[in-house]
């Protein structure tokens, strides 16, 4: 029975470099971006020892990788944290111009209650005034006069 090799260094930081790729990391905590040195950590080596001189094929692929997704990186708690914060303080800011601005509603609604209910008494005193000066004699309509006929040639030679 053939004893089984050792793994090289080069397999060990591909599969580490597999694992973080798919995200299930062994040493790291889950959720770590792929690196050139965390694929190193991931492999339980230090960061140094992943060098291009050493493993050329390996870090081009690692750098290709990151070329075309290093935009997808997972964004990490702190920074969802950061985003729920800066949301929530949006709208605590939103919230607080509404109020401001509900404030400034109702006060020029009370103004304007005011100045309709101080022009509605002077109207009615006005009116009350105007009763007063009018004339309290009863106005007796004029009769509409007859109107009178028209002389003809007839009625004036009558007339002679």
């Amino acid at each position: 029975m053939p004893t089984p090799r050792p793994k090289t260094a080069e397999t060990n930081f591909r599969e580490a470099f597999e694992r973080l790729k798919s995200g299930v990391p062994k040493v790291l905590p889950a959720g770590t971006p792929v690196s050139q040195n965390n694929v190193a950590k991931e492999a339980g080596c230090d960061p140094s020892a992943l060098r291009k001189a050493r493993f050329p094929g390996l870090v081009e692929e690692i750098q290709d990788y990151l070329a075309t997704h290093g935009h997808e990186r997972p964004t990490s708690e702190r920074q969802r944290l950061l985003k729920a914060r800066q949301v929530s303080r949006g709208k605590t800011e939103t919230i607080a111009s509404l109020k401001v601005q509900r404030d400034d509603a109702v006060s020029r609604l009370v103004e304007a209650d005011e100045v309709i209910g101080s022009l509605t008494l002077r109207v009615r005193d006005l009116e009350a005034r105007l009763e007063s000066l009018q004339p309290r004699a009863s106005v007796m309509p004029m009769a509409a006069a007859k109107p009178k006929a028209i002389l003809r040639a007839m009625d004036i030679m009558d007339q002679k």
